[in-house]
């Protein structure tokens, strides 16, 4: 299903279908923008929430979801997070899912201000024509096709966007893409599911969740349990396949007294090279972020400035884009360190296979694209929900890219 929004969405303070009394109600487990986002669709199709979480959005410290770049990406995304064709397949319908509705909410200025969400031109540069690389010849071509507004391309890009030539950049295309203020959107995300009629609890749920599903159910009063707990669903979905990737980004000041204002994301994606990605993207406060950096299977978050890992980071930015030399740091946050949540597998939409009969619906593993994927993966669990409360069984598959819609109905258990 592709959301659209005001059809099947509302960003307005009250849902979309009001609940009734005996309306189904879902326990829907972490408080980050894949929970948010999966309680806006469920509330707004008239089921009462309750979302859970032992954290909450805070400049304090900050969840994985507040700290993350949010650039909206076409996938695939970094680390070979797609491992089967049929994986991608569903990733690129998620990424369009998020896309559309995130160009909706800031084609409204009212909304785009209060959510800190906006569209602004996003570069993505190569060190060889994209026709030399087959895989990013083939996603760029699909980018075209896809949707997605403002495609241009062309080696003319570097020069315009002020890049050093001498770097190795040889091409470029750029879009029209999502560039998302996380702190803020964390916020209105958690204001208006409040608005919408979502409860509440703070509370951190240890074990396997699959073992504690009676007890909860009876605890919430809850008709089902969605998990969106990300790095957490290693013990809460029993998946010794999560890990996580570190990730760091620097905090400039983006007013045009230091270096000429950057109006624009500029990129060198993982998926062209893991080990020299260039990420710079502004926010909307004057802010520049500067990265970044992927170090898989390193949970502590011990990174500082002086850390060698940031150091190169900084200084291949600096030699991409001159004038980055002369930033200054954000004196109140100047570094962002995360770990995102990866899976061993693919990106994990899927009800509970271990017992029959469950009513746990699992979405995890988002790695990087949490935001990218987040409206997609959420109207794919509202379908799982609707179906463990209809007793439909869960299938060890995933519907085939192409399926016939007739077949969908049947195999749309376990996506």
């Amino acid at each position: 299903m592709t959301l659209t929004l005001w059809k099947d969405l509302t960003p307005l303070g009250r849902p979309l279908k009001e609940p009734s009394a005996g309306s189904p109600h879902v326990l829907i487990i972490g408080g980050g923008v894949t929970g948010l986002t999966t309680a806006w669709v469920l509330l707004d199709r008239g089921y009462r929430v309750t979302v859970l979480s032992s954290d909450w959005v805070n400049s304090q410290r900050r969840l994985t979801s507040q700290i993350a770049g949010a650039l909206w990406e076409y996938p695939p995304a970094v680390c070979g997070q797609h491992t089967d064709a049929i994986s991608l397949g569903h990733s690129k319908k998620w990424v369009m899912s998020a896309y559309h509705i995130f160009d909706a909410i800031a084609s409204i200025p009212e909304l785009s201000n209060a959510s800190g969400i906006r569209m602004m031109p996003a570069d993505f540069f190569f060190p060889t024509a994209v026709e030399a690389d087959a895989k990013q010849f083939s996603k760029m071509q699909e980018i075209m096709a896809s949707g997605v507004r403002g495609f241009r391309r062309g080696a003319h890009l570097i020069a315009e966007r002020g890049c050093d030539l001498s770097y190795g950049a040889v091409d470029a295309y750029e879009v029209l893409s999502p560039v998302i203020d996380t702190d803020q959107a964390m916020e209105w995300l958690t204001e208006l599911v409040a608005s919408k009629g979502a409860k509440f609890t703070t509370e951190k749920i240890e074990g396997d969740l699959l073992l504690a599903e009676d007890t909860l159910r009876a605890r919430f009063t809850a008709d089902a349990i969605v998990n969106c707990t990300g790095l957490g669903a290693e013990f809460l979905a029993g998946d010794r396949s999560v890990y996580p990737i570190r990730g760091g980004l620097l905090r400039v000041i983006n007013d045009g007294v230091d270096f000429p204002k950057i109006d624009a994301a500029l990129t060198i994606s993982a998926d062209v090279n893991v080990n020299e990605m260039i990420f710079l993207v502004p926010r909307n406060d004057n802010i520049l972020l500067i990265g970044g950096i992927t170090e898989p299977h390193k949970g502590s978050l011990d990174l500082t400035l002086d850390s060698p890992i940031i150091q190169r980071m900084r200084k291949r930015c600096e030699a991409f884009l001159p004038g980055l030399e002369n930033a200054r740091l954000d004196p109140t946050y100047p570094l962002a360190q995360g770990l995102r949540p990866f899976r061993g597998q693919n990106v994990r939409v899927e009800r509970e296979l271990r017992r029959a009969g469950s009513r746990i619906v699992h979405s995890y593993g988002h790695g990087g694209s949490g935001w990218s994927l987040s409206f997609g993966c959420a109207s794919d669990v509202a379908l799982l929900v609707e179906d463990a409360l209809a007793i439909v069984p869960a299938k060890s598959m995933r519907d085939p890219i192409g399926a016939p819609k007739e077949m969908y109905g049947e195999i749309r258990a376990v996506l």
